[in-house]
């Protein structure tokens, strides 16, 4: 299904309620750029950290599409777990699952409380950016508490840049590309009202500091597109 949602007035914050979940989609490859590429890269690491099994955590999975990318691709067993506190998404992820015939656990929980196995690798795509800071830290650090030696985290997120003018034309950029998807002044004016305090983006610095802090040794963007940035974190 075609995202229409910010067609019409908005009356409320951005949440991944049923609504959004049946265009979720759509949303991400007309909203977020090179969404394709950089989930390419992401599997590629992903698949590379799994060569011998073991487990993954997708924080924030929506709809399931990577790890059902994932699972498509493994050369051996591994126990792939997408967790998420929408069940419109969940409920999403089921059906494709089912479709693809993809051995995925899929959880509703809450990211900050779930008690994690020890495991090789966890991603999130666009989901620390929600969370607010001081609790994004503590989350960061649990994440790399349930990682083994040499695990990995790969997270994509929004960023924004400290030098005013600069950051202004990034935003300039990134709406003219929404204006190519098709996306009219009303839309985007409309969505990011609605996102406005609920998605709190850091700077690329500030996110490898953050990975850096929180128990990473290593920390650095391998994809980039003006506002947007896919970091791989290694324990």
């Amino acid at each position: 299904m075609n995202d229409k949602i910010f067609t019409k007035p908005i009356k409320k914050q951005f949440e991944f309620d049923e609504e959004v979940a049946a265009v979720f989609d759509d949303m991400l490859q007309r909203s977020v750029p090179f969404y394709k590429e950089s989930q390419k890269i992401t599997e590629f690491f992903a698949l590379k950290q799994l060569e011998n099994g073991g487990i993954a955590y997708d924080l924030g999975c929506s709809t399931a599409t990577l790890l059902i990318n994932i699972s498509r691709k493994l050369k051996c067993k591994a126990v792939l777990i997408g967790l998420d506190n929408s069940e419109a998404m969940l409920e999403q992820a089921r059906k494709k699952c089912e479709a693809f015939n993809a051995n995925i656990e899929l959880v509703n929980a809450d990211i900050l409380e779930y008690e994690y196995k020890e495991a090789e690798l966890f991603i999130s795509n666009y989901t620390l950016q929600f969370i607010r800071p001081l609790i994004r830290e503590e989350l960061v650090k649990k994440i790399s508490a349930s990682l083994k030696k040499d695990g990995v985290f790969i997270f994509s997120e929004k960023v924004i840049s400290h030098h005013p003018k600069l950051n202004k034309d990034l935003i300039e950029c990134y709406y003219d590309f929404k204006k190519e998807q098709g996306y009219s002044e009303y839309e985007i004016m409309q969505k990011r009202e609605a996102l406005e305090n609920v998605l709190v983006p850091y700077s690329e610095d500030e996110n490898i500091k953050m990975a850096k802090n929180c128990g990473f040794s290593h920390c650095e963007v391998v994809f980039r597109w003006a506002n947007f940035a896919t970091f791989i974190a290694i324990k």
